[in-house]
Formats: C-alpha cells, structure tokens, sequence
C-alpha cells in the first residue's frame, strides 16, 4: 500500500489530476504513483549521495520541492532508465510503462500548470515492446474449463461471463444485481464508462440458476452486488483470481500463464473467429477506445491466413504465355 502522507505535493497534486480531470482508475493512478515515487526516490537516492546500502524503498520523498524537480534533467530520466533495465531487470513493456508515467507526469508539469518552463521529457523516444500474441484458450480448452465446474453455480457462472462476454475482472467484480436483465447486463468500464453487453442462453442460463438456487438470500453485507464471497460480502478480484486458476488446474490447464485476462483475450478471439464478429464491434463489446487495442485481441492463425489468401480476386489470374513460349 500506498502512504500518501509520505509523498510530496508534486505527486499528491499529479495523483488528484490523474482521477479528477483524466478520470483514470483507482488502478491505473495506483500503477502510476508507484512509477513516479520510485523515480524520485532514485533520484533522491542519487542527488543526495545517500549510502549505497540504503534500500530504494526507505528513500524519503515527502521534501522534494518544485527546485529539485526543475533540476531534472534529460540524463537523469536516462540513467533512472537505464537503473530500471540492467539493476532491477524490468522488461521492455515495465519500461515503456514506466516512461509513459513521466511523459504524462513532465506534460502535466508544463503544458497543464506551467510549473516549469521545459520538458525533460521531449527528447526521449519511447521504445517499442516486444508485441507477442496475447495468450488465449482454444475451442476446446474453453470447453474443458467449463466442464470442469461441477459444484458451483456461482464459479460456473463467473467462469461463463468471462468466455462468451469478455469482461475485465473489475468489472466482473463490480457487476450488480441490476446492471443484469434477463437479456443484457451493463457494465461499467474504465474511467467509469458504460456500455451495454447483450447475453446469450449460456450467461442467462448460468446466472439465473446461480441466483436462484445458490446466492445468499439474507445476511450479505453488499446485498447489491451480483457475485458474493463465501463471508458474505462483494467477491473480490483476488477470490476471482483463485477461482479461474483453480478449475484451469482441474482442467489441466494450468502452468500456462493463463488469468482472469487471458479468458477475456478469449472471448474475443472466439467471437471474432468462430461468430465472424466485425473488429469494430467487438471494440465495443471490449469497451476499447482505440481500435488498435482490439486487435491485439484478436487472433489469426495459419489457416485463416491460407483462407485470405486463397480467397483473393485476384488468386486465379495466371500469366498469359507467348506462342512458342518455351
């Protein structure tokens, strides 16, 4: 956790901008207060020549004035990179991250309050990550999961949502009794946005019998949430966590780097392959803002490959040969 009484003004002010007036989530801004506190804890670290066993995580920030972050300069947004990628070993995509908090946190710095006069940030170019497929379930691996739920409607029924809906697991978690009719449930997605999932006879089948024949009726301490611990209360997303790589171990799944997100890279994969869904549907079934994001979701594989190929207009024009043509 987070001690907000440790941080300076700087960041408290950056964390306030980031949920008021960008309206990012209670994640992200988490994610990004860890990035921009590390970096100026190295720096810290660095500027004041404090002893070199002196763990980066005991480095007190909470009196960094406006001076020390005027005084940060390109080389040190580059040496802070470098500490990031050769001592602590974080991977290209930790990096980019990281180098996407500072451009948002220097931009805020400048261009949105003017508290300085220059970007450190300007100068430095952002590396692409590594872009591999997203991992996902097959047909058949969907099915085997599914199957391996014998017990619990209420597992069955999250398990179900995530397949064929392709949620994210705070919206899972987040999904109230009347966000679901018995033909669609409404989902609130990043930045508190809505949109609307329509359900097939799989998710009203699985969700009416988990409320009907297994949800507490009495004694809940959230009564309007959908999905209910076994205490009582709003499931958590690390209950959910548990549950999927559960029944992924029963179906012989596990050990596969395989999450609550890969089910949802799953359900998109799916949608689009087997129901022939637009991309550009499925961005809002999702609930992407960019289409570029959908189709890293979305996978190809060999034969629809061959399959676009083959099907090309132009596939069965050959050259005309020359009389006598040897």
């Amino acid at each position: 956790m987070i001690n907000y009484d440790a941080l300076p003004k700087t960041i408290k002010d950056f964390i306030f901008y980031l949920e008021i007036v960008l309206g990012k989530s209670k994640s992200t801004t988490y994610e990004y207060t860890l990035d921009i506190q590390n970096f100026f804890r190295y720096l810290k670290y660095k500027k004041d020549n404090l002893p070199k066993n002196t763990p980066l995580h005991e480095v007190p920030i909470f009196d960094i004035e406006l001076p020390f972050v005027a005084s940060i300069t390109t080389a040190d947004i580059y040496d802070y990179l470098y500490y990031c990628r050769e001592v602590r070993k974080n991977g290209p995509r930790s990096v980019a991250r990281k180098m996407a908090t500072l451009r948002t946190y220097f931009k805020y710095m400048t261009i949105k309050t003017h508290q300085l006069e220059s970007n450190p940030m300007e100068k430095i170019e952002t590396p692409s990550p590594r872009k591999n497929l997203p991992k996902h379930l097959t047909l058949e691996e969907s099915a085997e999961l599914l199957q391996s739920i014998r017990h619990s409607r209420r597992d069955f029924a999250i398990i179900t949502i995530f397949l064929n809906c392709g949620l994210r697991l705070a919206e899972l978690v987040s999904l109230n009794i009347k966000d679901v009719s018995n033909e669609f449930v409404v989902v609130t997605g990043k930045g508190n946005k809505q949109r609307t999932i329509y359900l097939n006879d799989a998710c009203r089948t699985a969700i009416n019998d988990y409320v009907n024949h297994e949800r507490p009726k009495e004694g809940i301490q959230d009564p309007e949430a959908l999905f209910i611990s076994r205490n009582r209360r709003r499931i958590s997303r690390r209950a959910v966590q548990n549950i999927v790589e559960k029944y992924l171990t029963l179906a012989g799944l596990g050990g596969q780097h395989l999450s609550t997100h890969k089910l949802r890279h799953t359900a998109a994969t799916l949608m689009h392959r087997y129901g022939e869904v637009d991309i550009r549907v499925l961005q809002d079934v999702l609930g992407h803002e960019n289409l570029s994001t959908t189709q890293i979701y979305v996978h190809v594989d060999s034969e629809q490959i061959k399959n676009a190929s083959m099907q090309n207009p132009l596939s069965k024009i050959k050259r005309k040969t020359i009389p006598n043509e040897e």
